[in-house]
């Protein structure tokens, strides 16, 4: 089985790799696609924000289906959706027919976060679940490094419509392996896989550390899909870098939130092997990493490329700590047999800051034709997340689990 599960995983961080790839090509072009279709900053930022309206409606669904009806072949119909609408964007004419691609992608993403949470939490035991996170979470933040990286130099020698029809199409191979690897589990008949949507939205409602995470992922998205979304833009407009020098100045900080992240969750598995409160510990690295983010409010005071650089590499660094602890701590705090739908329900949350961030910063940057207050607002979202997360450290009662009995009685 230990080789089968780890197999699956490697799958699922190709698939998050894939997946921020896909949907970060519009915020590596988003210079040239506003050039060419004759789109401001504004309503840039509505077509950056666009694909998190649908992204966070299917959450919920997304986590339903998976519990009954298996990982298998949800994933695979929905990897089909995404690629194949984000290669669709590269013949868009109008900013409609983009707009309509982006909710379709958001439509096929939306699997992503809950099946790789939900099977690491069903196929590894609490105190391994920190390293198979983080190599997750390392795919999640591999994916914008990659996509800009290479993005930027396919922008800047095939031109974006290419990038957008390669990198889609080119995706498809990965559902082969996908097909010939996954097992399906057999069906769980138990009266807890089956409860319905409405009682487990209950027993989450009433679950004090649920609020303090969700208020955390607010803030925490926020500040991640502002980077994603504007960064490039940045370092272009800003800085007046090429394509391929922005691709390095926004790559290598991600690329060092993968390292720190790997790492800080493999620390946090040792220390629970040792003893330590799994919740505690989770939450610790949760609130110093996304307190550390907020050094993103010297940003606005680089005076060389240099300065902002190191501004970003730490500041993402720092993001790096908490992150993969971020989503080891719910699949600590929650039953196996919830985790889908739970993980669906703090994803929906989370993503209001995927849908608010591009667009309140297209308007800011439109209006002031600078990036600072974008920039101020996001550094204040992640100091907000990491005092969420130092809440539940101050009394024990916000650090209890869900349990089956609790989720019974509601």
């Amino acid at each position: 089985m230990k080789p089968h599960r780890w197999a699956v995983v490697a799958l699922l961080v190709a698939g998050v790799v894939i997946n921020y790839v896909d949907r970060g090509n519009l915020s590596v072009a988003a210079v040239d696609v506003m050039q060419d279709l004759d789109i401001k900053p504004g309503a840039m930022g509505v077509l950056l924000s666009s694909l998190f309206w649908t992204y966070a409606l299917f959450q919920l669904p997304c986590g339903y289906f998976l519990d009954r009806f298996g990982l298998k072949r949800t994933y695979a119909i929905a990897f089909l959706l995404w690629s194949l609408s984000s290669a669709a964007i590269g013949f868009a004419q109008t900013f409609e027919q983009v707009l309509i691609l982006r909710l379709i992608l958001g439509v096929g993403e939306a699997v992503v976060t809950p099946a790789s949470i939900a099977f690491i939490r069903t196929n590894f035991a609490e105190h391994e679940q920190g390293l198979p996170t983080a190599v997750f979470v390392g795919g999640m933040m591999m994916g914008p490094a990659i996509g800009t990286l290479f993005g930027g130099l396919l922008l800047e020698t095939v031109g974006w419509r290419s990038l957008f029809i390669w990198t889609g199409l080119a995706a498809c191979v990965w559902v082969v392996p996908w097909m010939l690897i996954v097992r399906e589990p057999p069906a769980r008949d138990s009266i807890e896989t089956k409860a319905p949507v409405p009682a487990v939205l209950a027993s989450l409602l009433h679950w004090r550390l649920f609020w303090c995470v969700s208020i955390g992922a607010v803030f925490y998205s926020y500040f991640w899909y502002f980077c994603l979304n504007w960064l490039p833009s940045y370092f272009l407009l800003a800085w007046k870098l090429s394509p391929s020098q922005m691709a390095v100045a926004t790559a290598v900080p991600l690329a060092f939130m993968v390292v720190l992240s790997l790492s800080s969750g493999r620390v946090a598995d040792r220390l629970i092997r040792r003893g330590r409160n799994p919740l505690r510990v989770r939450a610790v690295f949760a609130a110093a990493g996304f307190c550390g983010g907020a050094c993103l409010f010297l940003l606005p005071a680089a005076t060389t490329t240099w300065q902002a650089f190191a501004v970003l590499l730490v500041s993402l660094g720092s993001v790096g700590v908490a992150s993969a602890n971020y989503w080891a701590l719910t699949q600590s705090a929650v039953p196996a047999v919830l985790i889908g739908r739970a993980i669906a329900y703090q994803n929906t949350l989370g993503n209001v800051g995927g849908i608010s961030a591009p667009l309140i910063s297209g308007i800011l940057i439109g209006t002031s034709s600078n990036f600072f207050a974008s920039i101020w607002l996001a550094a204040a979202a992640i100091l907000v997340a990491g005092l969420s997360y130092a809440t539940l450290l101050s009394s024990p009662s916000r650090l209890r689990p869900l349990t089956i009995e609790t989720h019974n009685r509601i």
